[in-house]
């Protein structure tokens, strides 16, 4: 039985074999080294996102020791609260992420995605992550938060920084730590800001304002959930995005369904997140003992929950390692479960099946560099930091209609 160590290069690489074996002959697994166990197969994995109370959020989701601390917890926003904290904290800021609201965004994310394209697609190549991937879901969140222009580029890198992990380091790197402080600083300010300007139409405003039932988030629950969003809901998009072309370059049989019936684009976003999805583990910690499949865990123990390898399980998905944007995925954990489920799913697709949309329509005969490509190195994340591609040159889009307004910040409207 080999280990099983979420900080291993090796993992990184391709994590679904040592998945298998887990599920096969460990679904309970201690890793003893490092201090943790980890929950493989589907209906234990799901069982724990349901059981807030035995599998508690209180030290927040990452398996690192340094996350655990009380500053730190507080970067993480409600993914740190059980209930009843964390369903006072989730009601007040889903106002900002209603299915109208997403939906609204729609012409505005497109007008983005066309952008970028428009700027590498007469060259005939590009890194899809530095160019396309890593740059739309940062102006998304950008624009809703109300980050200027000149400033993503600095939090698009502190958010890599964030998410990277050293070789050999089993805990946060110094350069996360600093990358951490930095969006911090950075958000305070812009909170204080918005404070000074209260009638600021964007979703950090529109958090301040936030009121229910006379209960209003405080300066330090708003900071958390913009660290969040601009780490979490703009990393794991930009990973959803290469892994979506990357493995339709690498199954020439499903690129050509979705090449021949776009309709099925939604498909193949959904197929992509249960297959290799960008979030892979998320960590809990145990409030009582637990028994399961004959091993005790211990309250205080850390549990990790293996979505990536309970999204492979073939007790619930037929031939789990097949690729296949026909198949029903309304069983995936890639977007958690229960309580937890992530407020940015409907986000996500959009954005998702948006870009795709562009990408399969401006570049049809894309192909991969395989030569170029280099992996993220996280403990919870998958995906690519770099993708070279190649494709035929083609001609800027005729410029398109703005949305309005001309950002998604107004879309943020109490």
């Amino acid at each position: 039985m080999r280990e099983y160590d979420p900080y291993a290069y090796e993992i990184h690489e391709d994590p679904y074999p040592v998945y298998a074996e887990l599920r096969e002959h460990a679904p309970v697994y201690r890793n003893e080294r490092l201090g943790f166990w980890a929950l493989s197969r589907h209906a234990d994995v799901a069982m724990a996102f349901r059981d807030a109370e035995r599998f508690s959020n209180r030290f927040g989701v990452s398996l690192d020791p340094a996350a655990t601390h009380e500053g730190a917890q507080a970067t993480m926003s409600f993914l740190a609260m059980d209930p009843p904290r964390h369903t006072r904290m989730r009601a007040l800021v889903s106002r900002g992420f209603t299915p109208r609201r997403i939906g609204d965004l729609e012409p505005r994310v497109r007008e983005l995605a066309r952008r970028y394209v428009d700027r590498f697609i007469e060259a005939g190549h590009c890194d899809f992550i530095a160019e396309f991937a890593g740059k739309l879901p940062m102006d998304v969140v950008s624009e809703m938060l109300g980050v200027p222009e000149p400033d993503r580029a600095s939090l698009r890198e502190w958010a890599d920084a964030v998410v990277h992990r050293d070789e050999g380091v089993t805990d946060l790197p110094a350069s996360a730590i600093a990358a951490a402080a930095n969006i911090i600083g950075y958000f305070d300010a812009l909170i204080r800001d918005r404070r000074a300007k209260p009638e600021a139409d964007d979703l950090t405003g529109a958090l301040l304002r936030a009121e229910l039932d006379g209960d209003r988030l405080s300066d330090a629950e708003v900071l958390g959930f913009l660290f969040l969003m601009i780490v979490a809901g703009n990393e794991t998009t930009t990973k959803l995005l290469g892994n979506a072309i990357y493995w339709a370059s690498r199954n020439p049989e499903q690129r050509h369904l979705v090449g021949a019936d776009p309709t099925l684009i939604p498909r193949w976003v959904d197929e992509t997140l249960r297959y290799d999805g960008s979030s892979q583990a998320l960590a809990r910690t145990l409030a009582v003992d637990v028994d399961l499949h004959g091993k005790t865990m211990l309250a205080g123990d850390r549990v990790v929950l293996l979505i990536g390898a309970a999204n492979r399980d073939e007790r619930v998905f037929p031939d789990p390692d097949r690729y296949d944007v026909l198949r029903d995925t309304s069983q995936m954990l890639s977007f958690g479960y229960g309580t937890h489920f992530c407020l940015g799913a409907s986000l996500a697709r959009l954005e998702g099946r948006i870009a795709l949309e562009e990408i399969l329509a401006r570049l049809p005969d894309y192909a991969i560099d395989e030569s170029g490509i280099a992996r993220v190195h996280s403990v919870n994340v998958r995906g690519f930091a770099k993708l070279p591609i190649e494709f035929a040159p083609g001609k800027p889009s005729k410029p398109s209609t703005p949305s309005t307004p001309s950002t998604l910040r107004g879309r943020a409207r109490e």
